[in-house]
């Protein structure tokens, strides 16, 4: 594993090339709390291109802001960065993961070929409706600067994914990447801004090795 920092916005962020390849890049997005695995996983193994996987502020070996401010946004302008660097991707989003891929596929809909998303920590986010506001508290003896950030886990924990918002980005992938199948759920989970989505014809249910064939081909 070969692993390249980059300097965006305040943030230090890793990227790591877990296998070389042939072909176009898969980027990884972790879950929620998670990190970028340190070898390839089994799941992806027939993909032929280089795969490369990202750790997200306040995760993994990237660096951790000072009082928080985690979005999902943010995440995705994270992962945005990455794009810059490598150009066109396949995206595969673990839980929080598939969540900032449809983010960024909706903002970059001609320079994603495709989405899988994933089971994994952070996919349902803090539900799709408004909650009564509530003060989130870290306290200062679990900030020690090591990963994943408490402030992470704990704004990124009560983010609001409203079902409309998901699917105004799959509006924007509709109508812009020109591609018939753009979006793969391969996940069990389905809170609402998923099950929103899955009614494009553009989303659809399928099982990673089907997906990854999918998008290979393009």
């Amino acid at each position: 594993m070969t692993t390249t920092f980059l300097e965006h916005v305040r943030s230090r962020l890793a990227l790591h090339e877990l296998r070389d390849g042939q072909g176009q890049p898969l980027l990884i997005l972790h879950g929620l709390g998670e990190r970028s695995p340190d070898a390839t996983p089994g799941a992806v193994q027939g993909w032929r291109g280089p795969i490369f996987a990202l750790d997200f502020t306040g995760h993994g070996s990237s660096s951790v802001p000072v009082g928080g401010g985690y979005t999902c946004e943010a995440l995705m302008s994270d992962a945005d960065a990455v794009l810059a660097e490598l150009g066109p991707v396949t995206l595969l989003g673990y839980g929080l993961g598939g969540y900032v891929g449809l983010l960024l596929f909706g903002s970059r809909p001609t320079e994603i070929n495709g989405l899988i998303i994933m089971d994994g920590p952070g996919l349902d986010g803090g539900g799709g409706r408004p909650t009564s506001p509530r003060l989130l508290h870290v306290p200062s003896s679990h900030l020690d600067g090591s990963t994943p950030d408490p402030w992470a886990l704990a704004e990124l924990t009560s983010d609001i994914r409203p079902p409309s918002y998901a699917v105004d980005h799959v509006r924007q992938i509709q109508m812009m990447s020109e591609l018939d199948i753009a979006v793969c759920v391969a996940s069990l989970g389905r809170p609402e801004w998923l099950t929103a989505i899955l009614e494009s014809p553009v989303a659809v249910e399928s099982d990673v090795a089907a997906a990854l064939a999918t998008f290979a081909a393009l």
